[in-house]
């Protein structure tokens, strides 16, 4: 690292904006947003930041920053940057698949929609503006609502549809948020003005979304100027912690006494996404074992490299399970996280012995949506096989 960096803090503002770090030859390492700028960048200095920052810090020569009016606006711009750069440390242990879009069909009456990455395929860009990549859901499906405040947009259907032929006002309509197109109160040139300028926005062209709106609508430039929310400070995140986006849990179910099947269900950012679970059929393992069957599905889990790998295992299980499964994952070099949670131990957590403390403190910071990970595996092993999902 520069050993000037450090200086370097004290000519960054402190406002919103994007940063990014460069190395020796300039190429951009990693884009990052922050609230404000002087205060984020200097967390990357302190001694208990993710290994993986750290790395990408020590190879770090430069820093570079662009100062923004908002932290929406920050976020908008960070998503364009990495679509942009495709930094290695944004993308590092994650594929493309794994990260969120904003998608606006070209369509009659719009509506942004949020999409995962896996998804992705099903909207190509000659029918379908794409916007991207967001790393959080909840993000930015925050910073969606915060816009339509400004620029309204339906999520319902258009009045003389099927689905609304008596053109029956929606209830977004009735607060604000829908300009009408359910009661048929605006033609479609006019909803697509709004969307147009949802699609500036996204675009990070505010400056010419700016100029747009003060001919046609100064009162809404003004909005614009301002637009910010404290719902979008909370989601900051913190360089001390390590990131769990992507949560899988495991359970085995045994049918009618004879077939036993593995379930896989996955959390990402906190919400599960179910295009992602898998049941497998146990082949190998003795009726009745547990351990054998866990460890068989695992395996067979892990063969697969084109899934995303997890952040975190969760086991369905104890000490006897997890240290079972430790052997099997070193056996094979497989290195995620294992957490069980043991329901004779009062639902205790179980790590593995070398499990470190961050990621033991993060694991107890996150039980509540590690037991509804649990219950929804038990529930899809017992399930499952109605959605013909067996790997």
């Amino acid at each position: 690292m520069n050993p000037n960096l450090k200086d370097k803090l004290k000519t960054i503002p402190k406002q919103p904006g994007v940063y990014f770090w460069l190395d020796k030859d300039k190429n951009i390492l990693y884009v990052g947003r922050a609230t404000v700028l002087r205060n984020r960048l200097s967390q990357y200095f302190l001694k208990n930041i993710d290994p993986r920052i750290a790395e990408m810090v020590s190879q770090a020569r430069d820093i570079k920053f662009e100062a923004t009016e908002s932290l929406l606006e920050a976020i908008i711009l960070e998503a364009k940057y990495i679509k942009q750069y495709w930094p290695k440390y944004n993308i590092v242990d994650r594929d493309d698949r794994s990260f969120i879009y904003v998608v606006i069909p070209k369509t009659d009456f719009p509506k942004p929609l949020i999409v995962r990455g896996t998804d992705l395929k099903k909207f190509p860009e000659t029918k379908a503006k794409v916007f991207g990549p967001y790393q959080s859901f909840h993000l930015i499906a925050t910073a969606l609502r915060l816009i339509r405040h400004l620029f309204p947009y339906g999520t319902c259907a258009p009045a003389g549809s099927a689905s609304n032929p008596h053109g029956k006002a929606c209830f977004d309509y009735q607060i604000g948020l829908c300009p009408g197109a359910c009661v048929g109160v605006i033609t479609k040139q006019d909803y697509q003005k709004n969307i147009d300028d949802i699609i500036l926005l996204l675009s990070g062209e505010k400056k010419r979304l700016r100029a747009k709106l003060a001919k046609a609508n100064p009162d809404k430039a003004r909005a614009l100027q301002h637009l910010q929310d404290v719902a979008l400070l909370t989601r900051e995140d913190d360089l001390g912690e390590r990131k769990v986006n992507r949560l899988e849990g495991y359970d085995i179910s045994h049918h009618a006494g004879k077939e036993s099947y593995g379930s896989m269900v996955v959390f990402e950012n906190g919400e599960a996404n179910k295009n992602e679970y898998r049941l497998f059929k146990i082949k190998e393992a003795p009726a009745g074992d547990d351990e054998r069957a866990l460890s068989e599905m695992l395996l067979r889990r892990f063969k697969h490299a084109e899934w995303t790998t997890p952040d975190l295992i969760m086991i369905d299980g104890g000490t006897p399970q997890i240290s079972f499964l430790s052997r099997a994952f070193k056996a094979n070099n497989i290195n995620v996280p294992l957490v069980g949670i043991s329901k004779f131990g009062g639902d205790k957590l179980v790590f593995t012995p070398d499990t470190k403390k961050p990621m033991r403190e993060l694991a107890e910071n996150i039980k509540p949506t590690l037991l509804k990970l649990r219950e929804e595996a038990h529930r899809f092993a017992n399930r499952g096989r109605l959605a013909k999902k067996i790997a």
